[in-house]
């Protein structure tokens, strides 16, 4: 019987970390090379294992100790585009098959495939009721449908896949419901009340993925009301959302929340929210990133909130013929053109000549050639050959204070501003400042 017992205990043992698989094919094949899986951590990205992709597919052996949860799986950079994120339980071999055009077909893993199966269903439905909302429709029979399919399926899915990780999502992903019929106005603020009501806020697992962050962003950017008119009102009822939504994960891990306030940052900054940004920021983020020893971060967004469009445009001063100048009194201008550029920079020497003589008729547009230069010798040669630029020169190149202070991190970089030196375009060429300005 002792010989029996220990027999057991070893193969449950064995069967607790057995080693597992993710395999695949990828198409088009020349398209992928090679493959990194990272588990998804609260803390962030946590290396697992990479494999090779070999005309089209892979195997990717996952280490005896990787833990069962959501894997991102990357396949190209930028890594926070490029990659598919899966289930591993440790029980199933994970397999699916994955094109550029139409995403991603699991053909191995019953939990990925309830997975997603639900959010497809789940989504369909919801938008559903969006529709009905948006046709202005009154049937209270068809609302009655929708709402019955959506407890249907969120109830079948809740019941059928418990003890699973998928489940987790899947519970944590029932929205609000009404039991009668209500208008718009009514939904969305029932809907607003009720948004966090099954979010597990401790689940490691959630917190590793980006189902909390982007039900947190939801929350920010969808839960408002439906009569807002001006982008001022938008913004306000926006950052009162930031609040609430700092307020409801403050109790969480500081790394859970600086990722949170982060996405919701980044999201503000795609949409071009300027006040939304800088609240969010200053009032949450900072601190955040800054106990959690994110630097970096902090700087970077300071970079971006000072040359985003709409900011005036930071002080660069020179010296020319014995006189000191500085743009800020530089002559007055419709627009004004800040190059930074490298006498010991190909592209430049290419560029520059060009743009130089596409400008000449523009008589309401002044010219800043800022040269990210190690010494004077090469640039005082160079820059004499485009004498309708003003010129300042950045000794220290990359390290030097403009660089820093403009985020340059490659020749030749522009900026156009307004005639309040304010920037109103970031063009990546030269040929894009003509296009631009002719515009």
């Amino acid at each position: 019987m002792k010989v029996l017992y220990t027999y057991c205990i070893l193969l449950i043992s064995i069967g607790l970390n057995a080693q597992g698989s993710i395999s695949g094919n990828f198409s088009p094949a020349k398209d992928f090379k090679w493959l990194i899986a990272y588990e998804l951590t609260p803390g962030g990205e946590k290396y697992t294992a990479d494999t090779a992709v070999k005309e089209g597919s892979f195997t990717l052996e996952m280490p005896i100790n990787a833990q069962p949860g959501m894997y991102r799986l990357v396949y190209a950079v930028p890594q926070n585009e490029f990659y598919i994120d899966v289930i591993y339980d440790k029980k199933e071999q994970v397999k699916f098959n994955f094109n550029i055009q139409d995403g991603l077909t699991i053909t191995n893993s019953e939990e990925n495939k309830w997975f997603n199966e639900y959010f497809s269903k789940i989504t369909k439905a919801q938008d559903r009721l969006m529709e009905y909302y948006e046709k202005g429709n009154e049937s209270k029979k068809e609302f009655t449908d929708i709402i019955k399919e959506l407890k249907t399926i969120q109830k079948s899915y809740e019941e059928n896949h418990t003890n699973t990780i998928a489940h987790k999502f899947i519970k944590a992903n029932r929205s609000y419901l009404s039991e009668d019929y209500e208008d718009l106005e009514t939904f969305l603020k029932h809907k607003k009340k009720h948004h966090f009501d099954n979010l597990n806020l401790n689940d490691p697992i959630l917190q590793g993925s980006n189902f909390l962050t982007d039900k947190i962003a939801s929350y920010v950017f969808s839960a408002l009301p439906s009569d807002i008119a001006t982008n001022n009102a938008l913004d306000i009822e926006i950052i009162k959302n930031v609040k609430t939504a700092a307020d409801f994960i403050k109790n969480t891990p500081i790394n859970f929340q600086t990722k949170a306030l982060h996405h919701i940052w980044e999201i503000a900054e795609a949409n071009s929210m300027g006040p939304v940004q800088d609240y969010t920021f200053t009032n949450h983020l900072k601190k955040l990133a800054i106990a959690n020893g994110n630097q970096k971060m902090v700087d970077d967004i300071e970079s971006s909130t000072r040359l985003r469009v709409g900011a005036k445009s930071p002080e660069i001063t020179w010296e020319a013929n014995g006189k000191k100048h500085a743009l800020s009194t530089m002559e007055k201008a419709e627009n004004y053109l800040l190059v930074f550029w490298s006498s010991t920079c190909s592209h430049c020497l290419k560029e520059l000549p060009e743009l130089h003589k596409e400008l000449k008729g523009y008589d309401s547009l002044k010219v800043l050639a800022i040269g990210l230069e190690d010494d004077e010798i090469n640039w005082k040669k160079v820059s004499a050959t485009l004498p309708d630029f003003s010129h300042a020169i950045a000794l220290g190149k990359w390290e030097s204070e403009y660089a820093h202070t403009f985020k340059i991190q490659s020749t030749p970089t522009y900026f156009i501003l307004d005639s309040e030196k304010r920037f109103i375009a970031k063009p990546e060429s030269d040929k894009e400042v003509v296009e631009f300005l002719e515009n």
